[in-house]
């Protein structure tokens, strides 16, 4: 059963195995022309994914608690490191 904000598609498998991503779809991705997706299975079903918003998201994941290790409370505080650390690599 469908949950309220979930929707289902249709698409037709050619004899090449290709399909066209339904519109909808499409727009819910993110998916322009030159686009790249990814196929992640999950026990019996198969989610599909546009990689780019997937790597951004590991990406994301991954800097997790960094602003509370590096003491980065504000905005202005992001923009200090920066500065002294491009002030340090010209040094170098």
């Amino acid at each position: 059963m469908l949950k309220g904000s979930d929707c289902m598609e249709l698409a037709k498998v050619t004899t090449k195995g290709q399909i066209t991503i339904p519109k909808s779809i499409r727009e819910l991705l993110d998916l322009k022309e030159g686009s790249k997706i990814i196929f992640i299975q999950k026990g019996k079903d198969i989610v599909i994914q546009n990689s780019a918003m997937l790597a951004l998201e590991k990406i994301q994941k991954s800097f997790d608690g960094e602003s509370e290790r590096l003491g980065l409370e504000t905005e202005d505080d992001v923009v200090e490191m920066i500065k002294e650390f491009r002030k340090n690599r010209k040094r170098d």
